[in-house]
């Protein structure tokens, strides 16, 4: 199997560590790097360095740069590596490549105009409508997949093919992939998480306790599966990797760039001083108020991302943001 890997991020990178080296063998994977730099010097380097140092690349891991479609050229899956705002390009180059693609950002798209902000999956639909595309996500940090640590993940496609090419080219021993067909429900979980990642970052970083991080949560949860359902999504996939599972890791994981930028903004920083001390994308900051403005279009009310919006922004500071969500009215949990 010849996979194919575009951008040379540490979650990108990761993945194809991982495949390349899988036990079963039989795939020859292609990194791509946009920096041609970068490209020359992983390939002299043989890992990562800026991204995963101390990882080694497996023998059947090749890195490439100059055009991507180069790169991809006769590959039997193609993975989409770059952060959400890279998307539409990416897919927009391989809108005739005969190969199952899959992409692994999660977020939505920052909204142009009036329009809505779109999710991975619709960005597709508008640029490479012919594509048998899908997603592969789920609770993971590219360290830990790196080293082989056990991860699950789920590869979501509306077609049955893609589903089963992912889970043929990364399950294994200590990568587990489960295949669901709620795409929408699965880039949801997968983008709103990082949203409420910052809002309980923050509150850790105000130290609210562990009662608060709880709620927090919990109640993160209910609002992205009221969300997700309005979109057409199935509501036992916020119960899943995808859902909970990537919800727990990201706003509890010391790994997680989203929870960063929160306990950065609760010690003082501003918004632009957490981003830049990350050296990585956090997604969280970019599509918070995509992910709200879709929400009021929809009529779901989402109290914690909005007061994340709020926080980011710079009308609310840190506990002040807090004090407005303890003070809403009271209202039925399952409301």
């Amino acid at each position: 199997m010849r996979i194919c890997v575009l951008g040379a991020g540490a979650w990108g990178t990761a993945l194809a560590v991982g495949a390349a080296g899988h036990p079963a063998g039989g795939r020859s994977v292609t990194l791509w790097a946009r920096d041609p730099a970068q490209a020359t010097a992983m390939a002299q380097a043989r890992s990562n360095t800026r991204y995963l140092f101390g990882i080694p690349f497996p023998p059947a891991l090749a890195v490439q740069g100059g055009d991507a479609r180069d790169a991809c050229a006769g590959a039997d899956l193609v993975i989409v590596a770059t952060p959400m705002a890279a998307l539409r390009e990416q897919l927009a180059l391989l809108a005739s490549v005969q190969a199952p693609v899959a992409w692994l950002c999660k977020g939505v798209e920052t909204s142009a105009g009036d329009g809505p902000g779109l999710l991975a999956h619709e960005i597709q639909l508008q640029v490479a409508p012919h594509l048998h595309a899908g997603v592969l996500s789920g609770p993971s940090f590219a360290q830990e997949v790196a080293r082989g640590q056990p991860t699950a993940l789920v590869a979501a496609s509306a077609h049955a093919g893609v589903r089963d090419m992912l889970v043929a080219a990364f399950h294994g021993p200590t990568l587990r992939v489960y295949a669901n067909d709620d795409l929408v429900g699965v880039e949801v979980g997968g983008a709103v998480k990082n949203v409420l990642a910052i809002a309980t970052g923050l509150a850790d970083g105000l130290a609210l306790g562990l009662n608060a991080r709880a709620a927090l949560i919990t109640r993160g949860l209910a609002e992205m599966t009221r969300f997700g359902v309005a979109l057409g999504a199935r509501p036992e996939t916020f119960m899943g990797l995808s859902g909970l599972g990537d919800l727990v890791l990201t706003a509890t994981g010391d790994l997680s760039r989203n929870r960063r930028v929160g306990l950065l903004l609760a010690e003082g920083r501003t918004l632009a001083q957490a981003v830049d001390s990350l050296g990585h994308v956090a997604e969280g900051v970019y599509c918070a108020r995509t992910v709200v403005q879709r929400a009021r279009h929809l009529g779901i009310d989402m109290p914690i991302a909005e007061g994340v919006v709020a926080l980011l922004d710079g009308r609310l500071a840190p506990a002040d943001a807090v004090r407005a969500l303890m003070e809403r009215e009271p209202g039925a949990e399952h409301g």
